[in-house]
């Protein structure tokens, strides 16, 4: 056998499960099929105006050549201004680094810190590029199951007996993608608690769905409630999902001085810097008007409403009501062990959602790529008629099992 000229780093992740499926459903849409796509967590609103004159204003002036490594000055500025406006959290210039996108900051700051074997805990369900991420880096995912009777949320118990002496990085990410679940300023400070009594582990926070939630408050940060852990945390966001600029690539990362650097140093022999004219525009999103913000999660909040009502009428299924984020993670545990019209018996969530996608056209993804089953996850992003025509396909798809 020719020995494979991947090296086995690679070898050993997988290409994202919710890219897959939508590759899935936009290769039998081509073939004519009539496709529901609730895969793609983006948003579907425009960039605001003033954020694309801002980045049409850079390009007429001549803003299109390298930047400083870490970011424009001025982009870093509207970050720590951000930081501190909303989160009562203080950093310096040299404490932050603009990135192509959150995830570039996610595994660039897991590329510099881990060894091999080093464990990352990461409670599930997770977002899924999270363990590929740490098996990337030559790290071992440590998932932990948060159930739903827990609010799918990490208690500080299983945060207690998940370290181990390797524990490098616990993830959080709140509020979360696939459950929308968000963390309170009292289960951040319990398990601030745990985290006290073993100075060798690191703290992620992924904020990137920190604005949209649906109880009109704003999210706590663990740093706000546990500011002891400063030093050995690094503070995760981007503008992807609040400013609907998935496509402009600009992430960030703030924490201590010596792993932002760390970062500087990889990301400079590798991609370089963020494109300058994103960064003009990201630079105006934090500091602009922040009116998009509110209007786009209250029709988020009419989606998650109207949607959830459709699925839980759906015998079979049930979704309990999201904190935050656009998705809803819905249980079909009522669906394992019935058989389709053409005798197939569906043994897990991968049956279901592929039964959904080939019977009815409806494309989503299954629990087993987020880490906990038997569920599927569906995204709101999108408009409140194609919502309603993906639910009504799948009632006629569960109502034809038997």
């Amino acid at each position: 056998m020719t020995p494979s000229r991947i090296a086995a780093r690679v070898r050993r992740i997988k290409p994202s499960p919710s890219t897959s499926a939508a590759d899935r459903a936009n290769e039998l849409r081509r073939q004519g099929k009539s496709i529901v796509n609730l895969v793609v967590g983006e948003p579907d609103f425009d960039t605001p105006l003033h954020i694309r004159q801002a980045a049409a204003a850079a390009i007429e002036k001549g803003a299109t050549r390298y930047t400083l490594m870490a970011g424009t000055v001025e982009l870093r500025q509207a970050i720590a201004a951000k930081l501190e406006r909303e989160n009562g959290l203080h950093y310096a210039m040299n404490e932050i680094i603009a990135t192509s996108g959150a995830k570039s900051a996610i595994y660039n700051a897991l590329a510099v810190t881990l060894e091999p074997g080093d464990e990352v805990i990461i409670p599930a369900p997770y977002w899924v590029s999270y363990p590929d991420m740490v098996l990337a880096c030559e790290g071992t995912p440590v998932t932990v199951a948060c159930p739903e009777a827990d609010g799918f949320k990490l208690t500080p118990a299983q945060l207690e007996a998940a370290i181990t002496p390797r524990t490098r990085w616990l993830l959080i990410n709140s509020p979360s993608n696939p459950t929308g679940a968000s963390y309170t300023a009292d289960e951040y400070r319990a398990l601030a608690e745990v985290l006290q009594r073993h100075p060798q582990v690191m703290v992620m926070t992924d904020d990137i769905y920190e604005h949209i939630r649906f109880d009109g408050q704003p999210t706590p940060h663990l740093l706000a409630v546990a500011p002891a852990l400063r030093e050995r945390t690094l503070v995760v966001n981007g503008v992807s999902k609040t400013y609907a600029m998935t496509g402009w690539r600009i992430g960030y990362a703030a924490g201590p001085a010596d792993l932002v650097r760390a970062m500087d140093t990889l990301l400079s022999q590798s991609t370089g810097n963020c494109c300058s004219v994103s960064q003009a525009a990201a630079a105006a999103a934090l500091d602009g008007s922040q009116d998009f913000v509110a209007e786009s999660v209250a029709i988020y909040k009419q989606r998650r409403d109207r949607t959830l009502a459709l699925i839980n009428d759906i015998p079979g299924l049930h979704c309990s009501p999201p904190p935050g984020a656009f998705y809803l993670y819905i249980h079909c545990g009522g669906l394992i062990g019935k058989t389709t019209p053409e005798g197939k018996r569906l043994d897990q969530d991968g049956d279901v959602v592929m039964y959904l996608l080939e019977r009815e056209g409806v494309a989503v993804v299954a629990g087993t790529a987020y880490g906990l089953s038997p569920y599927f996850r569906l995204s709101i992003a999108t408009s409140i008629e194609t919502l309603e025509e993906g639910c009504a396909r799948i009632a006629r798809a569960a109502a034809a099992l038997r």
